[in-house]
C-alpha cells in the first residue's frame, strides 16, 4: 500500500482505516504488511500518538 509521506495526510489515512476497517493499529499493520514502528515514528515526529482506547492517532 502506498501511504502518504505528509504526516497529516498519513494520520488521516490511518485513522480512517482504523475507524472503518480495523479494531487496532496492530491489525491494520499486519493486514497491510506495513512496519508499525516506522508509521509510529513518522506520526510521533509530527506530534501524534496512538490512543488504543479510542483506536486513533491524536
Amino acid at each position: 500500500m502506498n501511504l502518504p509521506n505528509d504526516p497529516i495526510m498519513l494520520m488521516s489515512v490511518i485513522n480512517t482505516r482504523l475507524r472503518d476497517e480495523y479494531s487496532s493499529f496492530e491489525k491494520l499493520c499486519k493486514s497491510l504488511n506495513i512496519d508499525k514502528y516506522e508509521i509510529m515514528k513518522k506520526l510521533e515526529k509530527a506530534g501524534f500518538k496512538y490512543k488504543p482506547d479510542i483506536n486513533q492517532f491524536r
